[in-house]
């Protein structure tokens, strides 16, 4: 499977790429990075310390060029959301099927990126957070979000000092699940809380981010009741967690639906 992969020189996109030329049934073709980057021409490996790949750093802005030079099976994007937008715009043009890890987009950028899939009927993996670990946790979380109804419920999310968006995306992942299968709108979080706020609603759900030092990312949801609690928790040891699911991601393309967006419930077979 030939590979382009947008972010090339970001913690993720980094990683990626040294697993991705590891691989026996993956080829690298193509790294991109932000339009008009300095990096322009430079060898990917030899910039990310594996040693010469032969792959050069083009811009975003050089992507239809370099999609239609070395006609990849997958584009793989871990960037910000106004890139990813414009990269799937113009991946999903071309044929070119997705497997996207960027976190933050809004609805209308996500309307945005379904039209996209669909109108051109391309292959697509989209998950907030593709560690295999993570997304048993979705799955645990979706079970107990009924099984325990009546119990409070609040989300907490740790991240490094460097991330920009917050809650996180597994966070806002983790209640979208809780509020679909209650019943209940999104509108219900609660974002942090000061001053005097009173008694906490039936209804409301906390979703609280911290952010310092390195952690790669830790999520735990508590379901709160009288006389007990239950908390659910997926700890990050480093963002290979991450990459294993991308890998895997990368592989069940093959498998996917054309036209539909899939998530890494599709991919391990947890639906």
């Amino acid at each position: 499977m030939k590979i382009v992969v947008c972010g090339a020189c970001g913690r993720m996109g980094s990683l990626i790429i040294k697993n991705v030329v590891k691989e026996k049934d993956m080829e690298l073709v193509g790294a991109i990075e932000a339009p008009n980057t300095e990096l322009e021409g430079k060898d990917i490996g030899e910039t990310i310390g594996i040693g010469h790949v032969g792959v050069k750093i083009r811009g975003a802005n050089f992507l239809k060029e370099v999609l239609k030079d070395k006609d990849p099976d997958v584009l793989v994007d871990f960037t910000t959301p106004n890139a990813a937008v414009e990269n799937i715009k113009t991946a999903s043009k071309m044929g070119v099927n997705l497997v996207v890890g960027t976190t933050g987009f809004n609805e209308e950028q996500m309307k945005i990126i379904e039209d996209c899939v669909e109108k051109n009927n391309i292959k697509a993996v989209i998950s907030p957070n593709m560690a295999v670990g993570v997304n048993v946790f979705f799955k645990i979380i979706e079970d107990l979000a009924s099984l325990l109804e009546d119990y409070d419920v609040e989300i907490i999310e740790a991240h490094h000092r460097h991330k920009v968006d917050a809650p996180s995306g597994t966070a806002m992942k983790a209640l979208e699940i809780i509020c679909d299968k209650r019943g209940k709108s999104k509108d219900v979080a609660v974002y942090g809380r000061k001053g005097i706020v009173g008694e906490r609603s039936d209804e409301e759900i906390g979703v609280h981010a911290i952010r310092g030092g390195d952690v790669v990312g830790d999520h735990t949801v508590m379901f709160l009741g009288n006389g007990e609690r239950l908390e659910i928790i997926h700890r990050a040891h480093s963002r290979q967690a991450f990459v294993n699911g991308v890998l895997r991601a990368i592989r069940y393309i093959k498998h996917a639906k054309p036209g539909k967006i899939s998530d890494m419930k599709d991919v391990l077979g947890l639906r």
